[in-house]
Formats: C-alpha cells, sequence, structure tokens
C-alpha cells in the first residue's frame, strides 16, 4: 500500500462511518493526520451494486458511508471515532440536518471485534458527556459489503470547490 505521501505503509485499516451526507464526511477525514485514503459508497443495505439514486429513495437500506483507509501508527482508531461523533448530530434519528432518510442515519460499521469494543466504549463516553441534550442515535453494527459510490461523489466537494461544513 502507498500513502498519500508516496511512502509504503506496511499496515494498513480500515474505519467505516456514516455520518449523513458523505461528501463532508469524506473531506473531513480526508485532512486527517494518518488517514490514507477515504472513499465514499453505501453500507448496511440489502440491493446489490446499489445506485445513489436507489439509494435516495431510502428503500434499499443502505446508508451513505466514508470508508476510512488509516495508518494505526499514525492515528489510532478511537481518535477517528472521536472525530465522526465531532463532524456531525449524533442525536440526529435518520437525518442529518436537512438530509432526510435512513440513508443519513448515525452509524459506525466496525470491521473487528477490536473496533466493536472502542467503537463502544467511545460512543459511551460522548453519550455521559454533557455536549448532547438528547440521547445518542448513533448505531454500532457490524461491516457488511462496501460499494463504492458513483465516480462523481468521489471527492466531490475538492473537486467543485466546497469545504467540509458539517459539524455536530
Amino acid at each position: 500500500m502507498i500513502r498519500s505521501n508516496g511512502q509504503e505503509s506496511d499496515s494498513m485499516e480500515k474505519a467505516t462511518f456514516g455520518a449523513g451526507c458523505f461528501w463532508g464526511v469524506e473531506q473531513c477525514f480526508r485532512a486527517m493526520e494518518g488517514v490514507i485514503d477515504a472513499t465514499v459508497g453505501y453500507m448496511g443495505g440489502h440491493v446489490d451494486n446499489p445506485t445513489y439514486q436507489q439509494v435516495c429513495t431510502d428503500r434499499t437500506g443502505h446508508a451513505e458511508v466514508c470508508q476510512v483507509s488509516f495508518d494505526p501508527a499514525k492515528i489510532d482508531y478511537a481518535d477517528l471515532v472521536r472525530e465522526f461523533f465531532r463532524m456531525h448530530d449524533p442525536t440526529q434519528v435518520n437525518r442529518q440536518g436537512p438530509d432526510v432518510g435512513t440513508q443519513y442515519r448515525s452509524v459506525i460499521f466496525v470491521h473487528d471485534e477490536q473496533q466493536r469494543v472502542t467503537a463502544e466504549r467511545v460512543r459511551d463516553e460522548e453519550s455521559s458527556s454533557d455536549r448532547y441534550r438528547a440521547p445518542l442515535a448513533t448505531s454500532v453494527e457490524p461491516v457488511t459489503r462496501f460499494w463504492p459510490a458513483e465516480d462523481y461523489h468521489q471527492r466531490y466537494l475538492e473537486k467543485n470547490g466546497a469545504s467540509c461544513s458539517i459539524s455536530g
């Protein structure tokens, strides 16, 4: 695996998050030191090879997600989870701001048992903090097949001269 700085990385891990519209989520994760790559796509549904148009119907069961490839020697998975909670409002059920539907749900898809334990621990820490006025709606679920979104969605904000405007 080649890192964005051109150097090889012997170990790389993946993390997958749904926090509303995937464009801003991708851009925010890409800005983090230790993130090698970020790809937007769909996960958690029951339709093979879903399209954006299908997911937008709110009938496929998929969430818009960002799959992050990261170097655990440079950034800890728990730090990615903490950033996930900062970049959106995890108290909203099946929505983020004006975007409504299960495809915009707050979800952490975990790739292994260690990620599950860490994600649940960080979610519990966030839940018991005084940051939120409502209960957290974030679910922690096992990873399912990741379907990359269409090319025009990849680095969408970067290609269109926009910036990350999501926040929790």
